[in-house]
């Protein structure tokens, strides 16, 4: 609510200069009369800040009062700040200044104060306003009978707070969702805040008592302020009623830091906190969570009370146009605590450092990884850590022979207190170069060529012997050449228009060593549609896919008005027998690869469907079936993830389990304001899948169900969840929230 009755100040000076004006335009005679009719519009004021621009129907001067006043159509514009009003009244004697009729003014900030009648003085900059209406910036509305300013202050007398509309589409009065009432409020526009006096809470028509002093803020907070914010209440098996009231110290606006005290009936109290700060260089955000019980809820049968806590940090900065560095900070004092807390449900966390300078042409990374386990069986010693991992590659401004050629360097270690170490380095080289043939195919040819160097240590230590390679350093060279042609076909079908793109790939590469370098980065091996047509379908650097082989498989979309359908389908052929590097069941074991492929239908907005599939080669067999479902509007909607991974895995390889999940969820607007919202998980993997599983096939992992309201002004929900995951020996039970937003409602 800034008043901007500053605007007023020179408007005297603007009536003066407007009698001068008006006499030197009519040729006749002064009236006899008191009152002198003035032109319908005068000349903008030049005097250094004094500028301003004054307009009005007519300007009346009574020479024996002393009273100017400007009729019709008042407008001032002074500095950004706009007043307008249909009269204004300016008696010389007293000093008094009266806008009346609609009277309007406009801060450059962008408040605007509304009233009937505005009394200023001679100076005016202290004013008196009847039935005041204050419509702020950020959209929050001031209503008070009568007002008095002095300075940057402004006292309002029963007085009404509101950020909601007070009229409907239709233009019609209506009740606010919510507002604060109070006997007095006091409004300092250069603070930006509000104070209420004798003040009650009023929400949905019900009335709630206030603190006997009551503050908010109406916009960035200038210098800052600091305050509670709104408390947050839940309930879960675990932890019992929960009661969190979070408390911001806002430093600067740039700066500031919330303490949160959470109250457990069934758990000792715990605090959390968090700091903020953006400055010339960047952001960064740190954060913890401090509190005191069993630190071993993974093991019931022993205690090992403790302080338990979590600690989070992630942040950028930016140096200069190219150089940054981002960082994330994540740990736990034991596996349990953010989730028995309801911080995260993350299964571990990861902790880097990354220095990057990026250009048009060039990329530079130098990186350091460290991770933290928390599922039941991770032991943390044998948790790799990352250090020092760099990336380098840089794009050559001339092409060679017609082509784009891109040189990178790489170097990664790795190490574990209890495990293998393993430090790699390479160069290498690629060159890409595309053509158009004038029969509509399109060329394109790949050159890649690469030299390794590998030593490791501990290497028995690794369970899994396709990891673990020879200790030692060794050595590798890497060559490949690749040719791929397209051919789109276009034409009419349906309404539509359709296109046809048989596409077929070769790829010569010489035998390369692959098991006797240990293996870090490319273990998660698999055939999908996205890897097909790639010159490496290994992740990662540590395996080459050697041997030579042809790829192919076609591409076909339909484009008609209101609906599209785009599919892919493909297969390799490879030209050695050799592929012992792929482990069975990824679909790239023998010479002919699995059958991979992509169909999406789009309907409007209103459907989306997209499904994904990996076939036997030799029985069609369905060993990758993914569908992803969505259909309604952003309102309301139901979405549909099925997963089911069928693979036949050797279950020595840990990162190619096979599993079947289900997830459904779907939300409902039944009124304008409110909606319906559920969710669930559910593991359906059973012994055919992942011989190591107990389950029958149907198990509960997680369901979500909760009420929302949202309008203009607030927001609140009522939510349930339960999760069937396990802490050790203990379940998770069920937990239900309240959350309530009040839009509009600063520190």
């Amino acid at each position: 609510m800034r008043y901007g009755v500053t605007a007023w100040t020179a408007l005297p000076l603007v009536l003066l200069a407007a009698v001068p004006a008006a006499a030197q335009e009519q040729q006749p005679a002064p009236l006899p009369a008191s009152t002198q009719p003035g032109p319908a519009e005068t000349a903008p004021l030049a005097a250094g800040d004094q500028e301003l621009a004054f307009t009005a129907d007519r300007v009346e001067y009574d020479s024996n009062a002393e009273v100017v006043t400007a009729v019709g159509k008042v407008r001032v514009n002074r500095q950004g700040t706009f007043v307008a009003a249909d009269q204004v009244r300016w008696d010389r004697r007293s000093g008094e200044v009266i806008a009346t009729g609609n009277v309007v003014v406009v801060q450059p900030q962008g408040d605007r104060l509304i009233s009937e009648r505005v009394v200023l003085d001679d100076a005016l900059r202290d004013a008196t306003i009847d039935n005041l209406l204050v419509v702020l910036e950020s959209g929050g509305r001031l209503a008070a009978d009568r007002a008095t300013r002095v300075g940057d202050i402004t006292t309002l007398d029963n007085a009404v707070y509101s950020p909601c509309r007070i009229d409907n589409e239709a233009g019609c009065p209506r009740r606010p969702s919510w507002r604060i009432l109070a006997a007095r409020v006091r409004y300092d526009q250069k603070a930006e805040r509000i104070r209420f006096e004798r003040g009650r809470f009023e929400l949905f028509g019900i009335t709630l008592p206030l603190l006997p002093v009551f503050s908010l803020g109406t916009g960035n907070g200038g210098q800052g302020y600091s305050g509670f914010l709104l408390p947050e209440l839940r309930y879960s098996r675990r932890l019992g009623a929960e009661l969190s009231l979070p408390y911001q110290l806002k430093f600067a606006p740039n700066r500031d830091l919330t303490v949160t005290p959470h109250l457990y009936t069934s758990v000792a109290p715990g605090v959390e906190g968090r700091y903020r700060e953006l400055n010339r260089l960047g952001a960064f955000s740190l954060g913890a969570f401090v509190t005191y019980g069993d630190r071993t809820s993974y093991d019931d049968s022993r205690s090992d009370k403790g302080v338990r806590a979590y600690f989070e940090g992630n942040g950028k900065f930016q140096f200069s146009p190219l150089w940054s560095l981002t960082g994330q900070l994540r740990a736990a004092t034991d596996k349990s605590v953010a989730r028995f807390y309801d911080i995260n449900r993350d299964d571990r966390y990861r902790n880097f450092l990354d220095l990057e300078r990026i250009d048009l042409d060039s990329y530079v990374s130098i990186a350091g990884w460290a991770f933290q386990g928390v599922r039941q069986n991770d032991i943390q010693r044998r948790i790799p850590f990352a250090l020092p991992a760099i990336d380098a590659r840089i794009r050559l401004a001339d092409p060679i022979l017609g082509g784009r050629v891109e040189l990178q360097a790489n170097s990664l270690a790795v190490f574990r207190r209890e495990g293998q170490d393993s430090q790699r380095a390479f160069a290498g080289a690629r060159w890409d170069l595309r053509k158009l043939t004038t029969f509509g195919q399109e060329l394109l040819f790949t050159g890649y060529a690469r030299g390794d160097i590998y030593h490791s240590a501990q290497n028995e230590l690794t369970s899994a012997a396709i990891y673990r390679g020879e200790k030692g350093w060794r050595g590798r060279g890497i060559a490949a050449a690749a040719a791929e042609v397209r051919w789109p076909f276009a034409g009419q079908l349906l309404g539509g228009v359709q296109r046809l793109t048989p596409r077929a790939q070769i790829v010569v590469t010489p035998p390369t060593a692959n098991i006797s370098l240990p293996n870090e980065d490319s273990r998660a091996v698999d055939l999908e549609d996205s890897n097909l047509f790639a010159l490496n379908r290994f992740p990662g650097y540590d395996r080459w896919e050697d041997g030579s082989r042809l790829t192919y498989g076609v591409d076909w979309n339909l484009d008609r008005p209101g609906w599209a359908v785009s599919s892919n389908i493909g297969q390799s052929y490879r030209f050695n027998r050799d592929a012992q590097i792929f482990p069975n069941g990824t679909g790239l074991t023998d010479r002919w690869s699995d059958f991979v492929g992509r169909t999406r239908v789009k309907v409007g907005r209103f459907v989306d469907l997209t499904h994904r599939f990996r076939l036997d080669k030799d029985n069609f067999a369905v060993r990758r079936n993914e569908l992803d479902l969505t259909v309604g509007t952003t309102e309301t909607y139901a979405r549909i993830d099925y997963l089911r991974l069928n693979r036949n895995v050797d279950q020595k390889v840990e990162d190619l389990r096979d599993k079947e999940e289900l997830r459904l969820a779907g939300r409902w607007k039944f009124h304008r304001f409110w909606s319906v919202f559920g969710a669930t998980v559910l593991d359906l993997t059973n012994g055919d899948e992942d011989p190591l599983n107990i389950s029958d096939g149907i198990n509960s992992v997680r369901h979500r169900l909760s009420l929302d309201y949202e309008d203009d002004c607030l927001s609140f929900g009522i939510s349930w969840r339960r999760d069937y995951e396990r802490l050790g020996d203990r379940a998770e039970g069920s937990t239900f929230s309240f959350r309530l937003s009040l839009k509009g409602l600063s520190r």
